[in-house]
């Protein structure tokens, strides 16, 4: 899990994307409003979801699978539900 949320965190990073991290271990809250915006069919067959997810504001936008899927594709910002910078790649 760590694995990843460092990959997508360094990838946002990286592309100057503004993004809000929320730890759900340390925070109940975050936790709770997580379990709660994950769709019912984007959840794990038994348990809880777990990290890294991504959202645009409250709209679940995929896992790390999806995340890594679409950048694989260069299609992360579409993912992202977000504009390509001019001359990125990244936005075809």
């Amino acid at each position: 899990i760590k694995k990843q949320q460092q990959d997508v965190l360094g990838f946002l990073e990286a592309n100057k994307i503004e993004f809000e991290e929320k730890d759900i271990a340390a925070n109940e809250e975050n936790r709770k409003w997580m379990r709660e915006n994950v769709p019912e069919d984007s959840r794990p067959a038994s348990g809880n979801p777990l990290p890294p997810r991504l959202f645009n504001d409250s709209r679940y936008l995929g896992d790390y699978d999806a995340f890594f899927e679409a950048r694989e594709n260069n299609a992360v910002y579409a993912f992202l539900g977000l504009t390509a910078p001019p001359g990125s790649k990244v936005g075809e």
